[in-house]
Parts: C-alpha cells; structure tokens; sequence
C-alpha cells in the first residue's frame, strides 16, 4: 500500500463554510496531517504563512466579502503548492491562477484530501 502522502504535512486550511472547515479538519487530521487553521479570513491566513512551515494549503477563493488572492499569492511566492476551492468557473478567476488546480464547490471533503495528496507527490 503506497505511503500516505498527507502524513505528517502541515496543511493550511482557509475556509469560511465552518461545517466543511470542521469537516476537512477531521479528515485531515485522521489522515496524519497538521493542520494550521481553519482560518476564514485573508489576515488570519496569512499571519499563519508568516510564522509557520506550510507544505500545502486549501484556499477558499471568496471568504465573506473579501477574496483570498493574497493567501496565494504569498503562498506562491514562497514556492508552496495550494488547491482554490471555488463556486466561480475557470473564467472567474485572475489569470495568474487559470493553472492552479481548482476544485468546483460544492466539494466532497474526500475530494480535497485526494487534490491535496496529488499536490503533495508532485511537489
């Protein structure tokens, strides 16, 4: 059986919607990650990126009234892979982000564990 690939990663996880927050942070913890967060806001996450080791992260794109370009942003420039969870279609998005990988809202939890490893093993 191949190694778990989000064992003993430290995940950070910016997401408004408290249930699927709670519910990612469940599974990843099960799954052997550190999870840095749920944080639902810009400031929160990247107060988070400013002081820990981040492997990975999950991103929100809209949290309450503001957009979490910024996260990734910061999250890009320090050569960390992330996800952006969104109910915008591709077109939405900046360009800067028309290759990063994207997952449609709603998502299954089980989804975002699997994108994330996938991450993971290509990073």
């Amino acid at each position: 059986m191949p190694e778990n690939p989000l064992s003993g990663r430290r995940i950070l996880v910016v997401e408004d919607d408290y249930f699927l927050a709670d519910d990612l942070q469940r599974r990843l913890r099960a799954s052997g990650a550190i999870v840095l967060g749920p944080v639902p806001s810009v400031e929160g996450a990247l107060g988070l990126v400013d002081r820990e080791t981040v492997d990975a992260a999950s991103i929100d794109v809209k949290l309450g009234v503001e957009m979490a370009y910024p996260v990734a942003d910061a999250l890009r420039a320090r050569g960390v892979p992330f996800l952006l969870t969104t109910g915008y279609d591709q077109a939405s998005l900046p360009e800067r982000y028309a290759k990063a990988p994207r997952l449609e809202k709603p998502v299954a939890v089980e989804e975002v564990l699997r994108a994330l490893g996938r991450l993971l093993n290509a990073a």
